[in-house]
């Protein structure tokens, strides 16, 4: 099966960016940057009576709805991602006249559209602010002995935004404790173990926390039974001195 063989069911027309060299099944032109796959067989734009529109990358998302508000005929347009095994969207074709009106309706607004953004960017902000407290304070509830410092660490680099970490899944979001439990796992794994240097050492990943499996589970549970390793030693040297 090529990559260009089974773009994902949409509404409406779709495009592929091939990842492969692609010629034209009817008319033999190529290799093809853009083609509209037609009982299997791949055809050109020209050939799909789409060469009159222009492409629209994404990235302005005002932009392209308004353009595709405007346009008479529009398509989607995918490219398949081999890292992730899925198609991805690339952009739009709309018509060239859609377009030019949808810039100047873009530019009109644009000062109206900024402040919006920067009220939306504040507000999202914010909201991370008190998401990542939250997540801080579940961990101390739940890991009593995690040093303050270390528990907000662990929520912030979990619960950022769009990093599809642990933290901003659903289970994350509602501060499940098996969320919490394994955001602050992985991070006794990368900080407080050999972990990284095994992997850059050239061992494979199973293998690499096999080994280091029994000092995860020890630091774990010394914070679960309210142990502090980091105040103890500086108690310790205080005593020393």
């Amino acid at each position: 099966m090529t990559t260009t063989a089974t773009p994902p069911p949409r509404t409406g027309l779709l495009v592929v960016q091939p990842v492969k060299r692609r010629h034209c099944a009817e008319c033999r032109g190529g290799p093809l940057s853009l083609l509209v796959l037609e009982e299997g067989a791949p055809r050109c734009l020209d050939c799909a009576d789409l060469g009159q529109l222009v492409f629209l990358p994404r990235g302005d998302t005002a932009l392209t709805r308004r353009s595709r508000e405007g346009s008479a005929l529009s398509a989607v347009v995918v490219r398949f991602n081999r890292r992730r095994g899925r198609y991805e969207r690339q952009g739009v074709l709309v018509e060239e006249a859609a377009l030019a009106r949808a810039e100047e309706r873009c530019l009109a607004d644009a000062e109206a559209r900024r402040r919006r953004r920067a009220r939306d960017a504040r507000r999202r902000a914010a909201e991370d602010v008190r998401f990542t407290e939250a997540f801080a304070e579940e961990i101390r509830r739940l890991f009593p002995g995690c040093p303050d410092d270390r528990a907000y660490a662990i929520a912030g680099h979990a619960s950022v935004r769009g990093s599809g970490r642990v933290g901003r899944g659903a289970a994350g979001r509602a501060l499940s404790e098996g969320a919490v439990t394994s955001a602050i796992r992985a991070a006794v794994r990368h900080t407080d173990t050999p972990y990284d240097q095994l992997l850059m050492s050239g061992v494979p990943r199973h293998e690499a926390r096999r080994r280091i499996a029994p000092a995860v589970e020890t630091t774990l549970a010394g914070w679960r039974a309210g142990e502090d390793r980091g105040e103890g030693r500086g108690e310790g040297e205080a005593k020393r001195g």
